[in-house]
């Protein structure tokens, strides 16, 4: 089974791939979608859950999403004609780092993505070539709530504490102007969603014990490798500087 099979059915219950609930999300697009006809971009959508809500709740707003993920698209696109927003949507299949456009955004995403980019700077650095000028950038990315064990840093990178992870955002020339850091309840949330549906579709499945050894592993990790230090924070800036 490839990772895209298994992160569909590991987010089965929780369909935004972040830490984050839906009155969080709803939340954080009002606040950075800067007005009804906005144009907004997905750097890394998966399969479009952030924007298909925008498309939902504001009938002129116009959207694209760029992904590696031929399967995740696919499902947004699905998702699309089910929703009745499937021509206001426009999806690319290419690395979000990669990606070229012809005009500009007023709104560009990218959430729990930064891998792709290399970091929560680069992510930035490239959500800026894309933005037009007054637009707003919705970024999510991870924390250090408390000190990591080494274990933690090998699984989830190289990250810095929240005060730390700010300082670095306005010295690269941004400045918040909205953001929400994930509960404990919204990132135990998370992990129980995905790792329990893992578990379950592995148990209706029995010749699938690969996928619930998975869920069993990743389940511990997070046990007892993460889940007292780990936090998650978005952010909607705005640019102080070019």
């Amino acid at each position: 089974m490839n990772r895209d099979q298994m992160s569909k059915i590991a987010h089965a219950n929780h369909p935004i791939k972040s830490p984050i609930d839906d009155d969080s999300v709803r939340e954080l697009l009002e606040r950075g979608i800067p007005r009804p006809d906005a144009r907004v971009l997905d750097l890394g959508c998966g399969g479009g859950e952030w924007l298909l809500r925008a498309l939902s709740t504001s009938p002129r707003l116009r959207a694209e999403g760029v992904d590696i993920s031929e399967d995740a698209l696919a499902q947004a696109r699905e998702a699309a004609s089910g929703l009745g927003v499937q021509e206001r949507l426009v999806l690319h299949h290419e690395a979000a780092a990669d990606f070229v456009s012809a005009h500009s955004f007023d709104l560009v995403l990218s959430v729990g993505a930064a891998h792709a980019f290399g970091g929560l700077l680069p992510t930035l650095a490239a959500a800026r070539k894309h933005l037009a000028p007054g637009g707003r950038v919705l970024v999510g990315d991870g924390f250090w709530e408390k000190e990591p064990s080494p274990e933690a840093v090998e699984m989830l990178g190289d990250l810095a504490d929240l005060a730390t992870t700010l300082d670095r955002v306005t010295a690269d020339g941004w400045a918040p102007v909205h953001g929400h850091v994930s509960t404990r309840r919204e990132l135990d949330d998370y992990e129980w969603a995905c790792w329990g549906s893992m578990a379950a579709w592995a148990l209706d499945h029995p010749d699938s014990s690969q996928v619930l050894s998975t869920a069993a592993t990743r389940r511990s990790e997070w046990l007892r490798s993460y889940r007292d230090s780990f936090g998650f924070v978005c952010l909607v800036l705005r640019q102080t500087s070019n």
